[in-house]
């Protein structure tokens, strides 16, 4: 195994004063200026308490993390009972939460807790099915940039509660060469010659490729990682070969469920998957009223 890999330490955390600015003003887009059907049915002293149920089987993510503070931004009052662990496996009827607390404020805050809870775990979900599928093979499964605007942080926190890992936050986090980069530069070695020019050595430089070609240019500059970009496995396979060890190999581009297998025995280190994030169905969930 190439010298920078790293096992998964299973940390999936969020920044608590980001989180809170997110969900701030999350609140502050669907309220608006005041939710009229509720305030005109219900007094501030009236308190009730309702229930997150699960209406199908999932992996949950964002319910003790996110859920339950939207909940407590909107009232500090309102009290959090019961709510299941982070990348908990639950069936259909399965209670996540319950809350307490006056209603006009359970109901101020419901859509925005269960938007989030319901987008976390169905990446959550899909994620577990990629991981499950290629457990027994050494290689670890990776989210993409392919984010929703705002939502980065909580999807990839989604990523890792279902067992993934996370490719760069943002630009900022590694330098990766894309085809249209070396189209633009003209060569593999003349990118790579000016990123090390200008970037810190503590960054890795990551090529995408598409050829065992430029597989070959990437060896010679020393890269550290070597993307197969649309590769067919065989191919992958016979890039595995080549770069033996010296660099990280990461396949990406198109992969599904039906496919990781076979892209996963070709014996990269890593599988970049966009659709953890940009295609993951939500989990269907809802709040049920008990008092």
């Amino acid at each position: 195994m190439p010298r920078w890999w790293r096992p998964n330490s299973g940390c999936a955390t969020l920044d608590k004063a980001a989180l809170h600015t997110l969900l701030r003003s999350f609140l502050a887009e669907d309220i608006g200026h005041g939710d009229v059907t509720s305030e005109a049915i219900f007094s501030e002293n009236i308190g009730g308490t309702a229930q997150i149920v699960a209406r199908q089987p999932c992996v949950v993510a964002g319910c003790r993390t996110v859920a339950a503070e939207v909940f407590t931004i909107q009232n500090s009052a309102i009290t959090i009972s019961d709510p299941v662990e982070e990348g908990a496996r639950v069936a259909a009827g399965d209670i996540l939460l319950t809350i307490s607390g006056p209603v006009l404020d359970l109901l101020k805050a419901e859509r925005v807790a269960l938007n989030l809870m319901q987008r976390l775990s169905g990446i959550a979900t899909l994620t577990a099915r990629f991981v499950e599928l290629v457990a027994d093979l050494p290689v670890r499964i990776v989210d993409t940039r392919k984010t929703t605007p705002g939502l980065r942080m909580l999807e990839k926190y989604a990523v890792r509660v279902g067992g993934g890992h996370n490719h760069r936050f943002n630009l900022a986090d590694g330098a990766l060469l894309k085809d249209n980069h070396i189209a633009a530069c003209g060569s593999i070695a003349g990118a790579v010659a000016s990123l090390r020019k200008k970037i810190p050595h503590t960054l890795r430089i990551e090529v995408e490729t598409e050829t065992l070609a430029q597989v070959h240019e990437c060896l010679d500059c020393g890269v550290d990682i070597i993307m197969l970009d649309n590769m067919e496995c065989s191919l992958m396979q016979e890039a595995v070969r080549l770069v033996a060890g010296r660099a990280l190999v990461e396949a990406s581009g198109g992969i599904t469920l039906e496919s990781l297998r076979a892209v996963a025995a070709s014996g990269v280190d890593l599988i970049s998957i966009g659709a953890l994030t940009h295609s993951a169905p939500a989990s269907d969930m809802g709040l049920d009223w008990i008092v």
